[in-house]
């Protein structure tokens, strides 16, 4: 007795299988890129809970986690607790600023209907190209000028216009998908543009403003450049820069640094966590109706 296939059986059946097999090499592939970034941050914790010498006799073993004279050192015998708290002023106050200044413009170009918008967009991605970097003699220049020099402000002002750009970039794009019909119910109620704006638009926009949070807070509280060159005083330092205290000319305490490392790490890890399922949602709005 011969039993016959029929060929779009055959071919559901192979279509099915290269299926499973593509989502099982791109299961391995993500569950190594995942040990790949994830091993670095595990080796920094474990190093911040040895001394010195454990950290070159054994740098792979486990650490005894009990062990926190590291922490304790940095947090009580250096400014750790100055540098953690200009960080979060100037991280959180240049975040603040990117997102209210940006959501107001991007709102105003992507739901008024003007000629002069398209350039007023452009004229925000222009900074985009166009890195602050290359202007930080101007820069410097004008910050001394306007007395800002050697304080969280000079940070903060720089950070804004940094961020500025990607903030009204995202914001107009994600705006421009609402539809219409939100804000002519709005203003059919009485309600005005800025309470449209606030009440209505905003909560719709929240997947953005966590995109554009997470995309400048990350560079804002890692960056060591600007510090380096508008901060002298050891009491306006940020993070970056203070952590190169803990290297000497020719010693370094490296339990102490990975101790301040790990302590630097922990508030925009959590940052992120805390954001990620608004991030995700940003990242996929658009992909289905």
């Amino acid at each position: 007795m011969t039993i016959a296939f029929a060929p779009s059986a055959v071919s559901a059946q192979s279509d099915t299988s290269r299926s499973i097999s593509f989502a099982f090499l791109a299961q391995i592939i993500l569950i190594l890129n995942s040990f790949i970034m994830l091993y670095p941050v595990v080796v920094m914790v474990f190093s911040a809970f040895k001394s010195t010498g454990e950290i070159f006799e054994h740098p792979f073993a486990i650490p005894d986690f009990t062990q926190v004279q590291n922490f304790a050192r940095v947090l009580g015998e250096t400014s750790m607790p100055t540098y953690f708290l200009n960080s979060i002023v100037v991280t959180g106050a240049s975040i603040l600023l990117i997102l209210v200044l940006g959501t107001m413009a991007g709102y105003a170009v992507a739901r008024y209907e003007s000629r002069t918008n398209t350039f007023i967009l452009l004229f925000f991605l222009a900074g985009l190209m166009l890195p602050l970097k290359l202007a930080v003699i101007p820069l410097f220049i004008l910050l001394r000028d306007l007395g800002l020099l050697d304080s969280r402000w000079s940070l903060i002002v720089t950070y804004t216009a940094i961020g500025l750009p990607s903030a009204v970039f995202i914001m107009a794009g994600f705006l421009r998908s609402l539809p219409s019909e939100l804000e002519d119910a709005a203003r059919i109620d009485g309600a005005s543009e800025p309470r449209i704006m606030w009440s209505v638009m905003l909560p719709l926009a929240r997947p953005p403003m966590a995109i554009a949070a997470i995309q400048n807070a990350v560079p804002i509280w890692n960056d060591f450049f600007f510090p380096l060159v508008f901060i002298q005083t050891d009491s306006a330092k940020t993070l970056p820069q203070g952590l190169t205290s803990f290297m000497g000319e020719y010693t370094t305490d490296w339990g102490m640094l990975f101790a301040g490392l790990t302590i630097a790490a922990a508030p925009i890890t959590l940052l992120y966590i805390a954001l990620s399922r608004q991030f995700i949602q940003g990242m996929t709005a658009g992909a289905v109706k």
